[in-house]
């Protein structure tokens, strides 16, 4: 799956975090299972501080479900 460089800047305009960084957790990501719960709360984890926002309790919990769930939008580029 190939994005382009327009979608890394919207990624990082609405986020202010940029292209290399995003293609480095793409790679941690594919290299481990997101279905494991452990794994995801410190994806959230990093993800948020990357982006210096707050992730509460609550909606990490909602995060998680929603991942484990296949709750989750499987056309990224309309997510942003």
């Amino acid at each position: 799956m190939g994005f382009s460089d327009r979608f890394f800047n919207k990624v990082e305009k609405r986020t202010n975090v940029n292209k290399e960084t995003i293609l480095e957790l793409a790679r941690e990501l594919q290299e481990n299972d997101l279905k494991n719960e452990k794994t995801l709360r410190h994806v959230i984890q990093k993800l948020g501080s990357m982006t210096g926002k707050n992730v509460s309790a609550e909606q990490e919990d909602k995060i998680v479900n929603a991942v484990i769930n296949d709750k989750v939008p499987k056309d990224i580029d309309k997510m942003f």
